[in-house]
């Protein structure tokens, strides 16, 4: 099909709709970053061709060269043939306006708390400044412990995760950013590493997804590591662990940020004692929850 097709394909246009039509009819799942096989194809489409990733219409009819369609097309049937995220075809993923670098030892970076830093946040952190020590604990690519060194200027950070794997990855983006002064790495099942340390904000985006929920997830997601995806039964076995034990390593009116999917409903009858804060991102309010350092020594943690 391919090589039938190089004759009939000349412009960005045409590739881009050639893209879509392939990626409808392999009934792709779109979950990593783009919601449909239109952003996917332009995505994939304007990185191959070294095109702003931003700017698709001035290019749209430009005609391109024979090299310049089989590298698209190469792109196109490695999606399709192989069903991985287009993250991994490229070798990078985008939170906001941040560039990281990613491969098959971390999860595609799709973190909701990106969007929260720093101003959904500044109720109970009045002021960046205030910020001299934060955690990300389950850091992957390290992605979440850059935007808090980016947004939070006076901190120290320290990223930790279970995979040594995802740390190589993690430090690639710090190296990326100039960020290893003031980012530190460490492996640690959660808090195991850092305990005795403390910190004014700690946030995570952990294992979240239900054991049912792995087993019938789409091929896409079997290309993630599985360590990054499932936790427990219910998905909550990281998130119980992070409640209980997040208190000993905030400061005073320090702030832990949670992201836990669309687990809400299982998880606040657990602890009828917290008020769960739920913080409002781009697709509802009720994906990331915030609870204060007093919040949970009230309730007994």
């Amino acid at each position: 099909m391919y090589d039938a097709a190089r004759a009939h394909l000349h412009t960005v246009r045409d590739l881009l709709r050639f893209a879509v039509s392939r990626f409808q009819e392999a009934e792709l799942f779109f979950g990593h970053g783009n919601a449909t096989a239109w952003d996917e194809a332009a995505y994939l489409t304007l990185h191959t061709l070294h095109l702003p990733l931003h700017q698709l219409d001035p290019y749209l009819d430009a005609r391109l060269l024979p090299t310049e369609i089989d590298a698209v097309l190469q792109q196109i049937e490695a999606r399709v043939t192989t069903r991985k995220p287009a993250a991994y075809l490229t070798q990078e993923a985008w939170l906001g306006d941040y560039r990281f670098y990613v491969d098959e030892r971390v999860i595609v970076p799709r973190s909701f708390i990106a969007e929260l830093l720093p101003h959904a946040l500044e109720p109970w952190i009045e002021y960046p400044e205030l910020v001299h020590r934060a955690l990300d604990l389950c850091t992957g690519s390290g992605c979440l412990a850059i935007l808090l060194a980016e947004h939070y200027p006076d901190a120290e950070v320290d990223g930790v995760d279970l995979s040594t794997e995802a740390l190589e990855v993690a430090a690639i983006n710090v190296e990326q950013y100039g960020l290893q002064d003031r980012v530190r790495l460490l492996e640690s099942d959660l808090f195991t590493a850092v305990e005795g340390d403390t910190y004014d904000l700690i946030v995570s985006n952990p294992p979240y997804v239900d054991a049912p929920s792995v087993a019938a997830l789409p091929d896409e997601y079997l290309h993630e590591p599985e360590l990054a995806l499932g936790s427990g039964e219910d998905g909550l076995d990281a998130t119980r662990a992070i409640i209980e034990n997040a208190s000993h390593l905030l400061n005073p009116h320090g702030v832990l940020v949670v992201e836990m999917g669309h687990n809400r409903e299982a998880l606040e009858p657990q602890y009828p004692a917290l008020a769960f804060h739920w913080l409002p991102t781009s697709s509802g309010d009720g994906f990331v929850f915030l609870l204060t350092r007093e919040q949970l020594v009230e309730a007994g943690f």
